[in-house]
């Protein structure tokens, strides 16, 4: 199959640490192969609401449409989203809100399209101890584990002001194999 990689750019940066590191990555993959970068920031989504109780959940239109259509089309899907307050980005947290929507959009099929495709996640933070994005590497494991994807685990950068990740040797190298390996079956925590 042909891998077809979507990068959902998340931070309210542009040209930042996260976004390199992630470019970075990008750069590795073999040639030839599909890459689309959506920056949420560039076409921000409009926020989720819930009505699924309520109402029909509204088909979205503009870049949420877009965005929900290059999500479905992904074999890989990278959520490139620095460390905000220990967990994903606003931008990047109102995108996996619209999953909520798009599961009950009628004949989407979103959970049992998005089975078996591999979720990824690339972000810098200014910490050194890369523990303290645990909740964000939390949210993406198991969103992919509750759709049934595979996860590739999150790459890891150090870097606050624009650019320095560049200094971070380490997280450079480790993005040079980055999608090279093969992403297990999410699973919770409670699993087997």
């Amino acid at each position: 199959m042909t891998r077809r990689f979507l990068f959902v750019l998340g931070s309210s940066r542009p040209d930042g640490n996260t976004e390199l590191l992630a470019r970075t990555a990008a750069e590795q993959l073999p040639a030839g192969t599909e890459q689309e970068w959506f920056n949420l920031a560039e076409q921000p989504l409009p926020d989720f609401v819930d009505v699924r109780h309520d109402a029909e959940v509204p088909r979205p239109e503009g870049p949420a449409a877009h965005l929900l259509e290059a999500t479905l089309a992904a074999t890989d899907l990278v959520i490139a989203s620095p460390l905000y307050w220990y967990s994903v980005s606003a931008q990047t947290k109102r995108y996996l809100d619209h999953w909520a929507g798009w599961l009950r959009l009628p004949g989407v099929d979103f959970k049992a399209r998005m089975a078996g495709r591999t979720l990824w996640g690339v972000t810098a933070l200014a910490h050194e101890e890369f523990e303290v994005a645990d909740p964000l590497v939390g949210t993406l494991r198991h969103s992919a584990a509750y759709l049934g994807m595979r996860f590739g685990g999150v790459l890891l950068g150090n870097g606050s002001k624009p650019g320095d990740v560049r200094t971070d040797t380490e997280a450079l190298a480790r993005a040079k194999t980055f999608f090279a390996q093969e992403a297990p079956f999410a699973r919770f925590p409670y699993e087997r």
